[in-house]
């Protein structure tokens, strides 16, 4: 596996001294900017949110750029979806630890969730850039690159101002950032290696959106006068939303502790309420949504300030869709993003391409002069469409999530549920243990508990009877939704409420279909059921 990826950095570093070389123009700075559990109505771009938010600077960059309609997630759930990102590959080629022995556990079947991390072997689209002579940069949250031996407090109401805890939070952070320094990121700070709810002390369970913002704009101060590259990942709206857990909370609490200074890069929190009541949007927490629009406004003001902004591109990502989530329905799968620069793309203010964020690696390297990308990749670069030309027709779409496949092709899509014996064969009193070790990490968190009756059915996601919180707002909310084999014609029935897997008259669509989704199966690790031994 080393030598393989050793082999693709040697293919990349001659492709790209080709592509510097003849490259005239300065190369953009690139700015990808990926949000957290965002729901369709907080996008006024959007039929679902038009006129519900006060985000201007969401707002300038869906009119200003292209919004990508039909983007797709591939595996929607926070960890493999930031795998897909920086990867520009399925995350079931992931060789983490994690998820090598779950794989080894679910009897060669690959079961992706938040398993599916980066590791130091890894070539991520940040080592990418650096060969093309990039400063790189990731700020937020991480929840993507493996980091090890972090310590576990056992007080989870223990104080952060207590020297030893102080010393292990500062540990702990010391280790993440060179973790994803490792992964290809000259720098890293604002770091949380995953949501506030999981740093390990109720205190500190809270979200500091200012202590992120502040780092971003260090980057870009130090790395203004050279290209570069900054990931920049929000730990918001992702719970803990309520505003005394975040816009409220005591801005002097971050993921490594208690800090003496508090950030001053955003608008005071506190004018928060007034600018939202002001614009006649007051209710539904509507400043957590505002909040984040600041940080992406921090980010444009320093841009401006160095009068670099013309010469930056911004994606803007939110890592899944919501009313689904952990599972490979629309609600889960389909996620609109937007991608800016000045003056626009040939493509208009719209693409209705059908793109998956494998793709978004390949396309920025397309856009910083790289060339033949997509050989490298089980993304393919989207530039071209961005350019005004169009899409192949026939392009499939494949997604994987858990316990779940699916494939997209024309107006249909197949998505198949299948589960190994290991899940299959669980005895009644094997799955208590696992829904109650299940429920108890929770309760250690003071986090919502969903089910407590293990004789309820899998999800998709998981094998923990009733599934988990992740996919709550999905599980068992479609008809078909236990059944194995599922078929929807998504032009007709865009919701995927009618099953036609079993419908005499869709045999033949279903036998295409599921043909096509093992076109992918077969370059992909693992087995799944009949369609791949």
């Amino acid at each position: 596996m080393k030598n393989y990826f050793s082999a693709i950095l040697i293919l990349f570093t001659s492709v790209f001294t080709i592509s510097c070389a003849t490259q005239e123009s300065p190369k953009p700075n690139i700015i990808f900017f990926i949000a957290d559990d965002m729901y369709r109505d907080m996008f006024n771009c959007l039929p679902e949110g038009k006129g519900k938010n006060l985000t201007p600077n969401l707002d300038r960059l869906a009119t200003e750029g292209t919004i990508m309609t039909n983007q797709y997630v591939v595996s929607p759930v926070c960890t493999p979806s930031r795998y897909n990102c920086l990867m520009g590959r399925y995350a079931s080629r992931s060789t983490a630890s994690q998820f090598v022995n779950q794989t080894q556990k679910e009897e060669g079947q690959t079961v992706i969730h938040w398993n599916s991390f980066i590791t130091s072997q890894d070539q991520t689209l940040a080592h990418y850039m650096k060969e093309l002579g990039y400063r790189t940069g990731m700020v937020g949250k991480n929840h993507v690159i493996a980091v090890s031996d972090l310590h576990q407090f056992l007080d989870y109401q223990a104080d952060p101002k207590d020297p030893e805890i102080k010393k292990h939070l500062q540990a702990n952070y010391d280790k993440v950032r060179q973790a994803i320094q490792n992964a290809g990121f000259d720098y890293a700070d604002g770091i949380y290696h995953n949501n506030p709810n999981f740093i390990g002390l109720a205190e500190l369970a809270v979200q500091n959106l200012d202590w992120t913002v502040e780092a971003g704009v260090e980057f870009i101060e130090q790395h203004h006068d050279q290209p570069f590259f900054l990931y920049f990942a929000t730990t918001v709206p992702h719970q803990p939303a309520q505003p005394e857990r975040s816009w409220q909370a005591d801005p002097h609490l971050t993921a490594k502790g208690y800090i003496e200074r508090a950030p001053k890069v955003l608008p005071p929190r506190n004018t928060l309420p007034e600018r939202i009541s002001a614009a006649g949007l007051a209710g539904n927490n509507k400043e957590l949504t505002l909040w984040l629009d600041d940080a992406l406004g921090a980010l444009i003001h320093r841009l401006e300030s160095h009068d670099i902004l013309d010469n930056t591109i911004i994606f803007f990502f939110n890592d899944h869709g919501q009313i689904a989530k952990g599972s490979l329905y629309q609600g889960g799968a389909l996620n609109p993003s937007i991608v800016w620069k000045r003056g626009g793309f040939k493509v208009g203010n719209t693409s209705d391409a059908r793109i998956t964020n494998v793709d978004f690696a390949p396309t920025i390297l397309e856009m910083v002069g790289a060339k033949d990308v997509d050989a490298t990749f089980d993304g393919h670069s989207f530039k071209s469409v961005l350019d005004g030309e169009s899409m192949p027709q026939n392009k499939s779409l494949f997604f994987e999530l858990g316990y779940s496949r699916a494939v997209i092709k024309g107006k249909y899509k197949y998505l198949a549920v299948r589960y190994p014996d290991y899940a299959n064969n669980m005895t009644p009193k094997r799955r208590k243990e696992v829904l109650n070790a299940y429920n108890e990490t929770r309760e250690f968190r003071n986090m919502k508990i969903v089910n407590r009756d293990p004789a309820k059915p899998f999800s998709h996601f998981s094998a923990i009877p009733g599934g988990q919180s992740a996919e709550y707002e999905s599980y068992g909310k479609k008809p078909a939704y236990f059944d194995p084999d599922q078929l929807y014609d998504l032009e007709e029935d865009p919701n995927e409420m009618v099953n036609l897997a079993n419908d005499p008259e869709y045999q033949e669509v279903l036998t295409g279909m599921k043909k096509e989704m093992q076109s992918y199966l077969k370059d992909l690790p693992g087995t799944f059921g009949e369609l791949k031994r």
